[in-house]
């Protein structure tokens, strides 16, 4: 049997990337990777038999939701799903109440939604450990997928000699979240946003401030060119779930210049891989898709389908690996031999 035990930390929470050390981080994504190649050998040990856990879904979901159900499965734990509709949380109970009865029935809640605070609070009245499923503010489940596919396309590189960069509106959990992972890892970060859209200034203080230990690059800027060299090209769709619709002509204007199409990919440089958190409107085979076409003339909006459909395109490994870094987020919290 695999020794799991330097890496587990019983009732650890996981709801933001500073909650853990760069060491620790780096440990998790060691964790993924070891747990993903046990999944592909045939050789997975379940550390999670007989847990249960919960998994509250604020927001709809396509990958954190199977990432969840199916790394749970394959650790013999059980999952209860809650949908939007599914619970009282917010609207006859309060999300403490719901945190205090639900730690009695269950060894873990995962939870994905718009508020950050009511993460907190699950973490704090529920007594077991709390996940991050998705937040408007952070998104670190996300992020060690990132950083896990941004290991195995880089040749046996280190993450001090890897260079990313995000492009788009860079405000919210993606933009935020891979500016930290970047200073987390030692890495070579650039975040490419219209000034408007670049992260608040507390987190980008917080990046620096980390990257200060760990020897990370730190890039904030409005100037496209700041791409030239970097081994992978980020973005994320332009107008974030539960936004008005109203908001997709300013929100275009804006970043039309931050499309990443192949000229954009080219001052990036030929090595450079494209990567998506998904869903993307890269197409019309969307409803989204679709109405953006009618009313602006675009086909595919935040990235092109020729640089989405690309082989420059590692999108559907990052996707992928939703599923085994979910999996050591949660045999890092609950995993026993």
């Amino acid at each position: 049997m695999t020794d799991i035990s330097s890496f587990v930390s019983p009732g650890a929470h996981f709801l933001k990337e500073t909650d853990l050390t760069p060491s620790q981080w780096h440990q998790l994504i060691e964790l993924a990777a070891l747990l993903k190649a046990a999944k592909k050998n045939g050789e997975e040990e379940q550390y999670l038999r007989g847990r249960n856990i919960a998994l509250i879904f604020a927001k709809t979901s396509t990958r954190t939701r199977c990432a969840f159900e199916v790394a749970a499965a394959d650790q013999g734990a059980h999952t209860t799903y809650l949908d939007p509709s599914g619970s009282q949380m917010g609207h006859k109970e309060s999300v403490a109440d719901t945190a205090k009865v639900l730690g009695r029935f269950f060894d873990g809640i995962e939870y994905r939604g718009d508020s950050q605070a009511d993460v907190e609070i699950l973490a704090s009245d529920s007594g077991v450990p709390v996940w991050n499923g998705l937040t408007d503010e952070w998104h670190p489940t996300q992020m060690l997928a990132d950083s896990l596919t941004m290991l195995e396309h880089s040749a046996g590189r280190d993450f001090s000699d890897i260079a990313y960069a995000y492009v788009g509106d860079a405000r919210f959990n993606m933009g935020r979240s891979l500016l930290i992972n970047g200073a987390m890892l030692g890495s070579d970060v650039r975040i490419v946003a219209p000034t408007p859209l670049l992260p608040p200034d507390e987190v980008i203080q917080e990046a620096k401030a980390i990257a200060a230990k760990t020897g990370a690059r730190i890039t904030v800027t409005d100037e496209i060119d700041a791409v030239a060299g970097v081994d992978f090209v980020h973005t994320d769709i332009w107008v974030s779930m539960g936004e008005p619709k109203d908001v997709w002509a300013e929100r275009i204007a804006l970043l039309m210049p931050y499309r990443v199409d192949q000229n954009l990919m080219d001052r990036a440089g030929k090595r450079s891989l494209f990567m998506h958190c998904l869903p993307s409107f890269h197409d019309l085979n969307t409803t989204v898709g679709k109405e953006i076409f009618e009313q602006f003339g675009l086909d595919g909006v935040e990235v092109t389908d020729e640089v989405f459909s690309s082989p420059r395109s590692v999108v559907f490994d990052q996707a992928e690996n939703r599923l085994h870094t979910i999996k050591a987020v949660m045999v890092r919290s609950l995993g026993r031999q």
